[in-house]
């Protein structure tokens, strides 16, 4: 029986880390799910399978039995964007620490089973877009009725690497009184006749195949003894050496001990230390105390590691940014912080809210948890309880090259545009195809009112989402959209695609060319004019003139020449020279059963952001179906048109600057 999605409270103590698969229920709809083509994200037990059967919708595997080469669904799971290196600019405040505390979330996107590769045709998503203060994202799940062993899907993954954020797979065993099975636990750590851990060799092949960054390793299944704990050791040891080779990482949660017995310490002691020193970090339980991460601080600084190596643990999954949290213990404002963070379910923003909550009321949550109450890092309230991620750890960048673009495409929304045109009126989330998003949402600097800033879902100029500012404009107001280290040549220009709804602006183009003088401070702005827009979508290009060497910082001024304004942001490019990617090759259809069907192509030339496929109906008009970073697409319950006897599909690749290639066609009988 699986466990119920809930935080489990041990002897009244912190909550320990169980993840959160839902039992499946066995219903048509689930059963119709399992026999279709669509493609999950993948999940194992290490070795022996339950006993019984498994319910509706699950697949039972075992982790040792797997190949990349067998593996049906590895063209719609493996990542397809490399881990992009990054750069910390000044600060915007002065509290925010460029080389202490990090941060580690744990988040459950969805369901272990089910849990689509690609996206799916829901807005109501946990779109995280704030990963300019993440270090790594844990992909949280599992439960002992469906699989222990969790992988990434794609588009996690790819949003994570645009922004430079590594993310870790999940091994959970569960404890015995939710379904925990000691004998998962023997069989992660079992030898092979050389004295080897053939499970962990698995883990690295499973990663390196799909493209993410490790393993987050939680074993809380009691019984254990000291051989167990002498074999788990020696398994994380294996984990880390096969890893590092693949430039993977491993942490290890605070539960099972030395002796083999489950306890969870809120510390780094006696008790854990030798898993510590076999991994690469240490996860420390919620039972923590100003003390115990004091003493846990000093005694990695004896074992020459970085006490950020620590991720002490935050349980904000049932009052997320409403959560008391002794802050000091961790990040004091007025010290050096004394360890990193590590959120457990942050993805309160959006589960807390009520059915029928919006992108909008998602994000405004959101941007409430990762910047705090004052909504601009750049100005924190000092009297907010929530000490918000932007507060401590300064954000990072990873605009470092041309060309660049983004469209403001959160990773989900109420529609899909294409050039300020709705191509399709269904609902959509995909992570994978998420911009690089403004880290510092929103920084704002002006002598007047400040105007409200947000990531606005009702227009885009392409895929769901346009930055929104308003309000009256009082005086001139500069809104922050990118650090970055972009060099500068007589050919670059830059692109803004805006349009003015309500009132009347000026536009400026804010370009920096250095850093600010002190955190906290704007950067030396330089302010091109934009032309004007004609009440729809423009855009106009700005010759970067008088401007040389590296753009550190870029944002737009906006002074209001005639009432209040409500003035859109649909895209911003900076480029030398405009750039197509050459259309993919040997597209196919790779199966197909009824109106389900699989298609996948070769790659294309050139620099490629994702792919678009349309259907191309019998009067001429073409279909949005979706897009995706890889080069494999699941179209489900596809009907054939009135007299259609062939299916025509178009497959495009679209390149940085968002302009797409010549189409390939692919057919399919019905």
């Amino acid at each position: 029986m699986n466990p119920t999605r809930r935080t489990v409270l041990i002897a009244g103590a912190a909550a320990a880390l169980l993840p959160t698969a839902p039992a499946a229920a066995a219903t048509g709809a689930a059963k119709a799910a399992a026999a279709s083509l669509q493609p999950y994200a993948s999940y194992w037990y290490p070795d022996s399978l339950p006993a019984g059967t498994p319910g509706a919708g699950i697949t039972w595997r075992g982790l040792k039995n797997w190949s990349a080469a067998t593996d049906p669904d590895l063209a719609f799971n493996s990542a397809s964007v490399p881990l992009a290196a990054r750069f910390t600019p000044t600060p915007a405040n002065a509290t925010a620490r460029t080389d202490q505390a990090r941060i580690q979330s744990l988040v459950s996107f969805g369901p272990t089973s089910s849990n689509p590769s690609q996206g799916s045709a829901t807005a109501d998503h946990y779109a995280l877009t704030h990963w300019a203060y993440l270090d790594e994202l844990v992909f949280w799940g599992g439960s002992s009725g469906e699989g222990l062993i969790l992988a990434p899907n794609a588009p996690v993954v790819d949003a994570a690497h645009r922004h430079g954020v590594r993310v870790l797979g999940n091994v959970f065993l569960p404890p015995v009184a939710y379904g925990g099975q000691l004998q998962w636990t023997r069989d992660l750590v079992q030898k092979d006749s050389a004295g080897h851990y053939p499970l962990a060799a698995q883990l690295v092949a499973v990663a390196t195949a799909y493209g993410f960054d490790g393993w987050f390793l939680n074993a809380e299944t009691g019984g254990g003894d000291t051989a167990l704990g002498a074999d788990m050791r020696g398994f994380v040891a294996e984990l880390r050496s096969l890893a590092a080779a693949r430039g993977q990482r491993v942490t290890w949660y605070d539960s099972m001990t030395v002796n083999g017995t489950v306890s969870w310490q809120g510390a780094l002691n006696d008790r854990n230390q030798a898993f510590f020193e076999a991994a690469d970090d240490l996860f420390v339980d919620f039972r923590w105390s100003a003390s115990t991460l004091a003493a846990s601080g000093t005694r990695a600084d004896q074992l020459g590691r970085s006490r950020y190596q620590l991720w002490a643990g935050v349980d904000v999954e049932s009052h997320g940014s409403n959560t008391s949290v002794n802050w000091d213990a961790m990040v004091p404002t007025s010290a050096a912080h004394r360890t990193s963070v590590g959120f457990y379910r942050p993805e309160w923003t959006r589960n807390h809210l009520p059915a029928g909550r919006t992108p909008g009321d998602f994000h405004a949550a959101d941007d409430r948890f990762w910047t705090g109450r004052s909504l601009d890092p750049s100005h924190p309230d000092p009297a907010d309880p929530w000490r918000a991620p932007a507060v401590s750890v300064a954000d990072r960048s990873t605009v470092t090259s041309l060309p660049f673009a983004s469209v403001f495409n959160t990773g989900h929304g109420l529609r899909w545009y294409e050039d300020g045109t709705v191509a399709s009126t269904a609902p959509w989330n995909h992570l994978g195809l998420q911009d690089v998003l403004p880290a510092r949402r929103w920084a704002v600097h002006t002598g007047g009112a400040r105007p409200a800033v947000t990531l606005d879902f009702a227009d885009a100029w392409r895929s769901g989402s346009s930055v929104l500012v308003t309000g009256a404009l009082d005086a001139p107001a500069t809104v922050e959209l990118y650090a970055t280290r972009l060099p500068v040549t007589a050919e670059t220009v830059v692109e803004l695609t805006h349009r003015t709804d309500a009132g009347a602006v000026r536009v400026e183009l804010a370009v920096a060319t250095a850093e600010p003088d002190a955190a906290g401070t704007a950067p030396p702005y330089t302010y091109l004019p934009v032309e004007a827009g004609d009440g729809g979508w423009r855009t106009s290009t700005v010759p970067l003139t008088g401007v040389s060497g590296t753009v550190r910082a870029l944002g737009v001024r906006l002074t209001a020449t005639g009432g209040a304004v409500t003035w859109r942001l649909g895209g911003i490019a900076v480029l030398d020279a405009p750039a197509t990617p050459g259309a993919p090759a040997d597209a196919r259809v790779t199966d197909a059963s009824g109106g389900d069907l699989r298609l996948a192509w070769s790659a294309a030339q050139g620099q490629v952001r994702h792919y678009t496929v349309h259907r191309l109906l019998p009067d001429g008009t073409r279909r949005f179906l979706g897009a995706t970073g890889q080069r494999a697409f699941f179209a489900g319950a596809l009907t054939a048109e009135q007299g259609e006897r062939t299916a025509r599909f178009e497959v495009r690749a679209v390149g940085e600057l968002y302009t797409a290639s010549d189409p390939v066609t692919v057919t399919h009988p019905w």
